[in-house]
């Protein structure tokens, strides 16, 4: 919305600084508004029996608590398979050993007459 500052018309009528909607712009935030409007009344409406389609059901106490078991034990939960088709996973590669030298001794290079 650009801001119009005061200034004085050609036939010397004073005008005050007043901001100014661009060209189709009330157009488009009116459909918007409206828009924003049925949405919010369409997710408030009423269900055919008069009652509103989020209420909790009458038959249930909440907060839900379970009771303990009678074994005194701390009950455990079980995993539950959450898929009917067995997943297989690669095997990570056995790492190889490193080998293990032939001699027990230490080898110097400079006696072997390379001349580095």
């Amino acid at each position: 919305m650009p801001f119009v500052r005061p200034y004085v018309r050609s036939d010397g009528t004073p005008v005050r600084g007043h901001s100014r909607w661009a060209p189709g712009a009330r157009r488009e935030m009116t459909i918007v508004a409206v828009f924003g409007l049925a949405v919010l009344g369409i997710g408030n409406a009423q269900t055919a029996n008069g009652t509103s389609s989020t209420q909790r059901n009458p038959s249930v106490t909440y907060p839900v608590r379970f009771d303990r078991s009678t074994s005194g034990a701390p009950r455990v939960a079980v995993p539950h398979p959450s898929v009917s088709y067995p997943i297989r996973f690669d095997t990570p590669a056995t790492e190889r050993a490193m080998p293990t030298p032939d001699v027990s001794y230490p080898i110097d290079i400079s006696a072997l007459g390379s001349g580095r």
